[in-house]
């Protein structure tokens, strides 16, 4: 890398958690001569891109599906466009952190230095700007509440803090996941963790609304946490978490979970099935839900065993994991979404990448229903590449 690049790394490394945006139009604006750089960031519905700007935000959101910073964070390849009459280049650039779409920095520069060699220093610039916003989330809400295109609940402020993100990647696997109504969720959510050789998923469908439902599921995620960070098998994790959600509430209230851990290297993986979140597997052209022996709710009674099952994943399956507000949502017919309209649904977005998906199987959701989903609706979709065991 130059020593433009260099510079505006460590200028970007040392900035204040609130000031990165401000730290990397002097750099850029120095050292590769830029004329404006705007930073947007994907609301928590993922419609729209939103300014990070000063409070009150009053700057224009610009929509997903509809612009050209939308395309560029879908696709998520940077795209340049020559201004005609100024010499000047606008080049989109996504900012993302291991897979993880956090929004898109807009950068204008001279066209001369727009050379193969300048744009993809940006574009690295622009990921390194992702890490550090991941970092200064820590320590500023400036990022989060650019996220806002309104005001979140409680609940829901609860249930995004408690997330994982919303899609990562690495060689063996893409994951994508979305929970709808985005700005009002309450009980429903995922968790993921990867280790050298294991990927551990959890998918938890809460059941009540509001605060309650909330605080139910952050006993049930921090517990399920808990067990998996003492280093013990998925169904011991269950176990251990059906103790401490019976312990708080003697079974009057549970937590619906499916828990699965991928062997990296193999595909093989264990499967406990604790309620009713289902996994649908689109394999070539066929896609199926794929059933488990049921066992109990976690926290519904006391002391209750747990038994992995065990399935095998190919390199090109994708998996697809959905609540109830998914597959069980009627339509004004009263049909049940994932009688017909689910698995077509997913056919549908079978040319989308996994971090796209839940979103567009989400609003398949809302034109079958008529209307947004009132019920929390979660979709996890997970693409398996496998590993490459001759490299």
């Amino acid at each position: 890398m130059t020593t433009n690049f260099v510079a505006v790394e460590r200028a970007i490394r040392g900035a204040a958690p609130y000031g990165l945006l401000d730290t990397v139009r002097a750099a850029l604006g120095k050292h590769y001569g830029a004329v404006s750089v705007e930073l947007l960031m994907a609301d928590y519905s993922l419609t729209v891109l939103q300014p990070v700007t000063e409070l009150p935000h009053t700057a224009k959101p610009l929509p997903v599906h509809a612009s050209a910073e939308g395309r560029v964070f879908g696709s998520q390849d940077p795209r340049t466009h020559v201004e005609s009459t100024s010499g000047v280049v606008q080049l989109h650039l996504p900012v993302t952190v291991r897979g993880d779409r956090l929004g898109i920095l807009s950068v204008r520069v001279p066209e001369e230095r727009c050379t193969q060699e300048g744009v993809a220093e940006l574009a690295a610039l622009a990921e390194i700007l992702g890490h550090e916003i991941v970092v200064a989330d820590r320590d500023t809400d400036v990022y989060l509440q650019a996220r806002r295109a309104s005001r979140l609940t409680l609940a829901a402020e609860m249930q995004w803090q408690l997330l994982p993100g919303r899609s990562c990647s690495r060689a063996e696997y893409a994951i994508g996941a979305q929970l709808e109504p985005a700005y009002a969720i309450h009980g429903d959510n995922f968790d993921w963790a990867t280790t050298a050789e294991t990927l551990t998923l959890t998918i938890t469908n809460g059941m009540g609304e509001g605060i309650g439902a909330s605080l139910l599921t952050n006993l049930a995620v921090n517990a399920l946490r808990n067990a998996r960070r003492a280093g013990i098998g998925i169904a011991d994790q269950a176990a251990l978490a059906d103790q401490a959600l019976y312990a708080q509430h003697r079974g009057e209230q549970y937590v619906s979970t499916l828990l699965l851990s991928f062997e990296l290297a193999t595909g093989r993986v264990r499967v406990v099935d604790a309620g009713s979140p289902q996994l649908w597997r689109q394999r070539a052209r066929a896609v199926e839900q794929v059933p488990f022996e049921a066992q109990l709710p976690l926290g519904m009674f006391e002391e209750t065993d747990y038994v992995a099952q065990e399935i095998q994943v190919l390199p090109g399956d994708r998996l697809l994991f959905v609540s109830d507000g998914v597959y069980a949502a009627l339509s004004e017919a009263g049909e049940a979404y994932g009688d017909r309209m689910l698995a077509r649904a997913i056919q549908n977005a079978s040319l989308l990448p996994a971090a796209a998906v839940p979103r567009a199987i989400l609003q398949e959701l809302a034109a079958y229903l008529n209307a947004d989903a009132d019920d929390d609706a979660l979709v996890v979709c997970l693409d398996w590449f496998g590993r490459d065991t001759a490299a």
